[in-house]
């Protein structure tokens, strides 16, 4: 089929953002979305899902942002695209490495705003911990993200690029030549555990998510991208119907006087409300359990009375419980839970049936661990006992 060049002047590309100089980057549309943008372009319509599927594969199973580079397309169509179109990443600021081997980076997105991704290797996977706000609505006492007020969503494409800067620094896109296998997978699980509640900006991250993981291009499975919500319940079936990942739920509490404090959003949709929407979860199996986290605060939630509350809370439910040694932060209001304690707790649960795994914390010195994000730019300096005043401890 003989190559049409789209002609620069054809740029009306109706609810598509553009940049100051009209141009659309093509990093998070989806796919129906990206035909939509070349025909609006130019391309003809008959052309139009050819050319989606090969952009599609230059950018999402090798990594090019490079339009002249991509050469199965015709040079003057080549050239064509890259007057309408670009293919950008979020800036990376600065990138730290913990003495674990973790990584942090600090991403600058549009409006000069920044947000953190953390990715963690382990022996048989390498897990990164991804954004969805800049900032967080929840204010979670125990969160040094909540201490930080929401700025705005991200887009699908800042969310999408997030996982293709991380792969751009473990160099894990294939070579010219190479197949898209060559090369070991070294981020083989997401995490939406980073900064900002992912429910709150649904649409963005499940498109996102369907980037992430379409079999001709990032081709991350959904069992290995994990959702974690602070428990919004109406958006809760949608998750499994329209992304289909696994589901984590940040819980904290075993009555609703405790998790008020600690995780705000208790007190539009309590405990009871939300194991029922978990109860009713589409996908939770007993291969596709829920994972309850489950944050150990000393004098707060840390209890065997809290242990046996939680066991008998999600009876019913095909879950997992992680617990998680606090993270401390400048200023926090809380300090974790003594070591032997955590284990009683996890053993409590353990006999009732259920994994409790305790996770090791990863990243502490460079501020990488969970509960610790927060963006250097819209870093506010509160006292302890002012944010304490705030979530009402």
């Amino acid at each position: 089929m003989t190559d049409i060049p789209i002609t620069p002047e054809v740029t009306a590309l109706p609810r598509m953002p553009r940049r100051a100089d009209g141009k659309v980057n093509l990093i998070g549309l989806t796919r129906p979305r990206l035909q939509e943008a070349l025909i609006a372009a130019g391309t003809p319509e008959k052309q139009a899902k050819m050319r989606a599927d090969q952009l599609w594969q230059w950018i999402y199973q090798r990594g090019e942002s490079d339009f002249a580079a991509m050469t199965n397309l015709a040079k003057a169509y080549r050239a064509s695209l890259a007057e309408n179109f670009v293919i950008e990443r979020p800036e990376v600021v600065s990138k730290l490495v913990s003495a674990d081997g973790t990584r942090k980076y600090l991403v600058r997105i549009s409006g000069g705003h920044e947000v953190e991704v953390v990715y963690i290797p382990e022996e048989d996977r390498g897990t990164l911990c991804i954004s969805s706000q800049v900032g967080c609505t929840l204010t979670c006492s125990f969160c040094h993200t909540g201490t930080q007020k929401l700025v705005r969503n991200l887009t699908a494409g800042e969310i999408v690029g997030q996982i293709m800067i991380a792969r751009d620094d473990l160099d894990e896109w294939p070579k010219p030549g190479e197949g898209s296998d060559a090369r070991p997978r070294l981020l083989s699980n997401i995490v939406l555990m980073g900064m900002g509640e992912p429910l709150y900006n649904f649409e963005n991250v499940r498109d996102a998510m369907k980037i992430a993981m379409d079999p001709e291009g990032i081709s991350l499975s959904r069992r290995r991208i994990t959702l974690s919500t602070s428990g919004v319940v109406p958006e809760i079936a949608r998750t499994a119907q329209e992304i289909g990942c696994q589901l984590a739920v940040s819980f904290h509490a075993t009555t609703d006087e405790v998790r008020d404090k600690l995780v705000p959003i208790n007190r539009k949709w309590p405990i009871a409300t939300l194991l029922d929407a978990l109860r009713a979860y589409p996908k939770a199996s007993n291969s596709e359990r829920i994972t309850f986290e489950y944050v150990m605060l000393k004098g707060v939630n840390d209890s065997d009375a809290d242990a046996r509350r939680l066991v008998q809370l999600i009876r019913g439910i095909p879950a997992k419980i992680n617990l998680i040694p606090f993270n401390e932060w400048p200023g926090a209001p809380h300090e974790r839970s003594d070591w032997e304690r955590i284990e009683s707790f996890a053993d409590i649960i353990y006999k009732a049936g259920y994994a409790s795994p305790i996770r090791t914390p990863r990243g502490e010195d460079i501020m990488a661990a969970c509960g610790q994000l927060k963006s250097a730019t819209e870093r506010a300096r509160k006292s302890r006992a002012e944010i304490a005043a705030e979530a009402g401890i």
